[in-house]
């Protein structure tokens, strides 16, 4: 099979307005816009990093939706795949700066009007990793269009990917997301999820053992379990258990798209063959650089350089 997209991201694209104080929501006066979305941050990511990425997705056909297109194609992002939808307008969503997990808004409007026909065989026979989210997965048609395209894709031999990233503001019916994510692990994807999403998706605290052994059931070979100071723990079924101390950190800015962050740079180190723990390292690396600066990760910096240091 001839590959030429390293990471095909499937999901939300959206406008993320930031707060620009350390803040709750309520307090916050002044916020700056951004492009956001958990695919879409990894695409840009992955491009930074001279990956070939496609990103599939839907915004309107609006003054943010034509500010997204002008993002996507500054970062050499192909907007071939981008619907705009002309009876919705582009989803925003309201941030606020933190220094742990962040609280927001979500104004969900056209992200999730993602089509089958956005997503050909040939697309998908040129591709790599498929990569895709549980806020994606959360509304139709994108949930149904995500699930019968990972399906094809399975099929072809491609590796897929899923960043858990589960809120029940996104997602109200715990037990739908439950059976909807069933229905993805069953591909065996490369699972990424934080201590705070297992929080929300099992409506409690759960121990590691416990979260690796569910997703495991659901058919997934690797799952990633980012813990924020605590490190990174990976269970894989050939290699066991592997641990990471989190990085050190001098200040925290922004901890908004971090995750994002990270998996970006786990993915990238899996296309060039990286062993498990260098993937886990180098996506911290990332993540830190994130960690050091608001909104996207900064322009003037050369970050396959910084990742190989």
């Amino acid at each position: 099979m001839n590959t030429t997209i390293d990471i095909l991201c499937v999901g939300e694209v959206l406008i993320d307005c930031i707060g620009q104080e350390v803040n709750t929501l309520a307090d916050t006066k002044d916020f700056h816009r951004f492009l956001g979305g958990s695919p879409t941050n990894v695409a840009v990511n992955g491009a930074r990093l001279g990956l070939n990425v496609a990103l599939v997705a839907t915004c309107g056909s609006d003054g943010l939706g034509k500010f997204i297109i002008q993002k996507l194609q500054a970062n050499a992002i192909s907007t071939s795949q981008i619907r705009t939808s002309f009876t919705l307008p582009t989803s925003v969503i309201f941030v606020a700066r933190s220094t742990s997990t962040p609280d927001f808004i979500a104004y969900r409007e056209a992200d999730c009007e993602i089509l089958e026909d956005q997503i050909p065989d040939e697309l998908l026979e040129a591709t790599k990793i498929f990569h895709t989210t549980c806020f994606a997965l959360s509304k139709q048609p994108a949930r149904t269009t995500i699930l019968n395209r990972a399906h094809k894709a399975k099929s072809l031999g491609l590796q897929l990917s899923i960043d858990i990233n589960y809120s029940e503001k996104i997602w109200p019916n715990r037990y739908e997301a439950h059976q909807v994510l069933k229905d993805y692990l069953s591909t065996n994807p490369l699972v990424k999820v934080s201590n705070d999403d297992c929080f929300r998706l099992f409506g409690e605290l759960k121990s590691d053992e416990y979260i690796f052994d569910y997703f495991h059931q659901l058919g997934a070979n690797t799952i990633c379990l980012t813990k924020g100071k605590l490190g990174v723990k990976v269970s894989d079924k050939t290699q066991g258990i592997l641990f990471q101390e989190a990085l050190d950190l001098k200040e925290v800015k922004d901890t908004t798209g971090a995750g994002d962050a990270f998996w970006t740079g786990f993915l990238y180190s899996i296309i060039n063959k990286k062993t498990l723990l260098e993937s886990i390292t180098i996506g911290q690396k990332l993540a830190r650089i994130k960690l050091q600066n608001v909104g996207r990760l900064p322009e003037n910096m050369d970050l396959t350089k910084e990742l190989d240091s």
